[in-house]
């Protein structure tokens, strides 16, 4: 089995923002997007798969804890980090209850970024082996089941 690169979608409406992230991921061993608004980010998704999203809490289309919540519903298992320049109680609040994952604030600390991506990153293969697990679980269940009847 081929191990691809984990994916990683950006979204930010700075470009200089987007285009350093992309550098530094890249350099990092991703594969990277890029967004510059939530309509992009949902049209992304709807054409590849990525496992982690890096998502501006201020873009010009919806909120960024809007688009969590619209990517929670379309990609549940995409784990979706919160970035934000405009750090508040609220609005740190608000993305813990839409579901993110982690949530940091600008300007990143890139060392702190990269752990917090290997630890979401381990999350979800973590939560991927579980439920294959599980699986693996239930159809043995079921084939003792069948077999007595």
């Amino acid at each position: 089995m081929i191990e691809s690169k984990p994916r990683i979608l950006v979204v930010d409406d700075d470009e200089g923002i987007l285009l350093t992230m992309r550098a530094a991921l890249e350099e990092n061993g991703y594969a990277v997007e890029t967004a510059s608004n939530a309509e992009e980010a949902m049209q992304k998704t709807q054409t590849m798969t990525f496992n982690l999203a890096l998502l501006d809490i201020k873009l010009p289309d919806i909120d960024g804890t809007e688009l969590l919540t619209k990517l929670q519903n379309a990609v549940p298992k995409m784990r979706k980090i919160i970035i934000t320049g405009y750090p508040s109680l609220q609005n740190s609040i608000e993305a813990l209850n839409n579901e993110a994952d982690a949530y940091l604030t600008k300007p990143i600390d890139m060392e702190k970024l990269f752990t917090v991506i290997e630890k979401q990153l381990e999350k979800q293969e973590e939560d991927r082996k579980y439920g294959e697990t599980k699986i693996a679980e239930f159809i043995k269940t079921r084939v003792i089941e069948t077999g007595k009847t």
